[in-house]
């Protein structure tokens, strides 16, 4: 299944711990969607989040239900290491 980066930009700092993952989880498993990890900005204000999921369709579904952002949806092929090669993400 692809992977994809997901820039997300909130009006108001994001709290952790987030007490909604485990509603995400929910919403993303209806759509064979799945949150691998987020990085979360100095400001609280933005994430960018790694998602396994079989299209951009379905992560703005998902996204939609769970009324998050998902203001940039980006399929990338894999990681590249400090060495200079490229690591596959599954």
């Amino acid at each position: 299944m692809p992977f994809f980066i997901i820039e997300r930009n909130f009006a108001e700092e994001v709290q952790v711990p987030l007490e909604a993952a485990e509603d995400i989880n929910l919403i993303n498993d209806e759509e064979n969607v799945r949150w691998l990890y987020s990085f979360l900005s100095l400001d609280h204000r933005k994430t960018y989040c790694l998602y396994e999921a079989p299209s951009v369709e379905a992560i703005r579904a998902a996204a939609d239900h769970a009324g998050i952002p998902a203001d940039s949806i980006t399929e990338v092929a894999g990681r590249v290491l400090p060495s200079g090669t490229l690591a596959a993400l599954g």
